[in-house]
C-alpha cells in the first residue's frame, strides 16, 4: 500500500455524481395500519413532524424548503449517520458512494441487492422487485485517483475481499482526506466516487426512478414499468 500512496495523484473534481438509493415510487402511508380514518393519518403525521429533529439546517432557511431537507438527507447525509461495513469502511465510519453514470450505479447496487438483501432473506430464487431513486449530487473536492492502479493493485478490484480497500479507507479517514475515485468493480467501464467528508457534497436533485426485477439469473432494470432499460447478468456481478 505504501507504493500505492507514493504514486497516486489528485483529481480536482467539480461535477455532478449519481447516487442510487432504495425508495418507493408510490408513497405509502406509514400510519394506515393504526386507523381507517385519513384524518387520523394526517394527525399522526403532524405529530411526527413536530417532534422529529431536522436532518439539514440551511444557511439560508428562508430559501430552502422541507422537500430540500428530505433530498439532502436521502442523497447525502444518510451514510454518514448510519455507519456500516462496505468496500472502503470496516464499519467504524460512514462512506458515501456515487458513480459517473446511472448505469454504473445500477450495476453496483444490483450486486448488493441480490447478494446482500435477497440472499439474507432467502429470496434469490423468487420473482421479486425493488424500487429505487437516483439523485445527482454536486461534488467539489480534490480526490485521490486510484483508477490508474486497478491492474497493478489487485486488491482494488477484488469482488468479495474488502480487506485491502478497507485499509485504504481507514487511512484516508484518519488523515482527513475527502475521498477517492476508483474503477467500478461491478461495471469496470465506469468509475465510482468514494466520499469520506460530506462537506464536499451539495445541491442534491432527483434525477429518475428505477425498478429492479429479478427473473431467474438476470436482473432487469426498468426506468418505466415493463420497459427493460438494462439487463444485468448475475454471473457477471
Amino acid at each position: 500500500m505504501q507504493s500505492l500512496f507514493s504514486k497516486v495523484k489528485l483529481q480536482d473534481v467539480h461535477e455532478n455524481v449519481f447516487r442510487n438509493i432504495v425508495s418507493l415510487q408510490v408513497s405509502q402511508d406509514l400510519f394506515d395500519d393504526l386507523s381507517d380514518s385519513p384524518e387520523d393519518w394526517a394527525l399522526a403525521q403532524k405529530v411526527e413532524d413536530e417532534v422529529k429533529p431536522p436532518t439539514f439546517v440551511s444557511a439560508t432557511p428562508i430559501i430552502h424548503r422541507p422537500f430540500e431537507d428530505a433530498h439532502w438527507f436521502n442523497a447525502i447525509t444518510w451514510p454518514f449517520q448510519h455507519w456500516q461495513a462496505s468496500r472502503y469502511s470496516d464499519g467504524q465510519f460512514g462512506v458515501w458512494y456515487g458513480a459517473e453514470s446511472i448505469a454504473t450505479t445500477a450495476y453496483e447496487t444490483a450486486y448488493h441487492w441480490y447478494f446482500g438483501l435477497l440472499a439474507d432473506a432467502g429470496f434469490q430464487e423468487k420473482d421479486v422487485r425493488v424500487e429505487r431513486k437516483v439523485y445527482t449530487v454536486a461534488c467539489d473536492a480534490a480526490l485521490l485517483d486510484l483508477r490508474p492502479f486497478h491492474k497493478s493493485q489487485a486488491g482494488l478490484m477484488h469482488k468479495t475481499d474488502y480487506s485491502y480497500t478497507q485499509a485504504i479507507g481507514t487511512r484516508l479517514h484518519r488523515e482527513g482526506h475527502p475521498g477517492l475515485i476508483t474503477h467500478s468493480v461491478r461495471n469496470p467501464s465506469g468509475h465510482c466516487y468514494v466520499i469520506l467528508n460530506p462537506n464536499v457534497l451539495s445541491h442534491p436533485h432527483h434525477c429518475c426512478h428505477l425498478s429492479y426485477r429479478l427473473d431467474g439469473d438476470v436482473i432487469y432494470v426498468e426506468k418505466k414499468v415493463g420497459d427493460n432499460w438494462l439487463k444485468i447478468a448475475i454471473s457477471g456481478l
